[in-house]
């Protein structure tokens, strides 16, 4: 959801051995991309992530001149795409390298303006990420390239836990109605094939417009009738209508799991939607009948 104000959000450098950095020079505009591009360059590479914070709204971004200079000299620049980044094009323009190459995860998967943008959530993504990263950082550093290959299996490798715990929850909660003050965590709820409710409302509140007054009446009455089993609700970038909301699910005893749009500090990016996964698979279970 878009705030009405501005955030400066600050650098985050992923350790990396000193006798690294400068070799190869990864940025990333999200730290979850950030985050895999270390799992895959290990120590030939210094990995940075712009937007960190899992407790600022992610949406609207003040860059600084920090900024501009770091991609400027950046080997490799990644970004969402899909409009969610839209100031990421404007400061490559500005900070114009021969030298650099961009990936648009948006643009490996297909999705475009106006599609949900929060791919990292899907699960075909990140996969495709990394295997194009992969490619990038072989063709910048043939000589370690077989280095960056492991690193890619070793990770595609530890993405089949994330796909087991899916599929243990689809055949379990498989049709189960829930619903959502925004669509952050839309593509997995279809993967896990949950029904999802109110989604007129989620998309509003994502495109920062005033859902419906019948769209809230709506998801209200799912609330209090129990029409649905479980609230997902943006943690990151919350306000009064979707506390108004929690409060509603609170009382009609139906669980809340709070999703983040930025990684959490410490975790791995696999580890972050395990946790998540666990977390909905907890609150369905326990959840009264």
């Amino acid at each position: 959801m878009v705030k009405l104000w501005s955030v400066v959000i600050a650098l985050d450098l992923i350790a990396a051995p000193a006798s690294a950095r400068g070799a190869i020079d990864i940025v990333a505009a999200e730290n979850f991309y950030a985050d895999v591009a270390q799992q895959i360059a290990g120590s030939h590479a210094s990995v940075s992530s712009i937007m960190r914070n899992p407790d600022q709204d992610p949406h609207l971004f003040e860059a600084s001149p920090a900024v501009s200079r770091l991609l400027s000299s950046a080997t490799v620049v990644v970004y969402n795409g899909a409009d969610y980044d839209p100031w990421m094009p404007k400061l490559l323009a500005a900070a114009k390298s021969p030298k650099r190459q961009a990936i648009v995860v948006a643009d490996l998967v297909h999705r475009k303006p106006g599609d949900n943008p929060h791919i990292w959530y899907d699960p075909p993504t990140m996969p495709a990420y990394a295997t194009a990263l992969t490619a990038a950082l072989a063709e910048w550093d043939p000589a370690n390239s077989g280095d960056y290959r492991h690193g890619l299996d070793v990770f595609l490798t530890s993405l089949r836990q994330v796909d087991a715990r899916i599929s243990g929850l689809r055949q379990q909660f498989e049709g189960t109605p829930i619903t959502a003050t925004e669509p952050v965590f839309g593509y997995m709820a279809t993967a896990l094939g949950f029904k999802m409710r109110n989604e007129r409302f989620q998309l509003a509140v994502m495109n920062n417009a005033e859902p419906r007054v019948s769209d809230v009446a709506a998801f209200e009455n799912d609330l209090r009738t129990r029409a649905v089993r479980l609230l997902l609700y943006n943690s990151q970038a919350t306000d009064p209508a979707a506390e108004r909301l929690k409060v509603i699910a609170e009382e009609a005893r139906i669980p809340i799991v709070g999703i983040t749009e930025t990684e959490p500090a410490g975790r791995r990016y696999q580890d972050w939607l395990l946790a998540e996964l666990d977390a909905i698979g907890q609150a369905l279970a326990g959840a009264p009948p």
